[in-house]
């Protein structure tokens, strides 16, 4: 058996939300295959409370600290670089090795504005938008 395998970089700004929740996914579908690491090119302090409930209600936790996209940055060399927000595109144009990028933004539900149920109900879409985009790469990606 192979103890090495190859990884996925998730991307978005603050690593606190849409990242945390993609590489949840990433690793619910495909950390038999993959290791799944996410970070943000602005690192929030912590992961979006809202992020770790919606992914709750899905069973999966959510947990640990945002990470910065520089630590990953010559100790890490991706088979495919998932960027979720525009913003880290920017941020983050090249990374270097023969990594497959992928543009895949998402609205921030962070930046949702309303009541906490309101608030919620966005989380719970762009956790719906994230968790079918993996689901739907996942059943047509080759052998890796």
């Amino acid at each position: 058996m192979n103890d090495t395998r190859a990884s996925i970089l998730v991307l978005c700004t603050g690593n606190s939300a849409r990242s945390q929740i993609a590489a949840a996914y990433l690793t619910k579908y495909l950390g038999d295959r993959f290791d799944v690491h996410s970070a943000g090119s602005e690192p929030a302090r912590e992961i979006h409370p809202l992020a770790i409930a919606v992914m709750a209600e899905e069973g999966i936790v959510v947990g640990g600290e945002p990470t910065d996209y520089r630590e990953y940055l010559g100790s890490l060399t991706p088979a495919y670089l998932i960027i979720v927000c525009d913003g880290a595109a920017r941020a983050c144009p090249v990374w270097p090795g023969p990594t497959e990028r992928l543009l895949w933004p998402f609205e921030d539900p962070a930046a949702a504005e309303g009541s906490d149920e309101e608030r919620l109900a966005r989380f719970r879409v762009v956790r719906e938008q994230i968790r079918d985009r993996i689901r739907d790469w996942a059943a047509h990606l080759p052998a890796f």
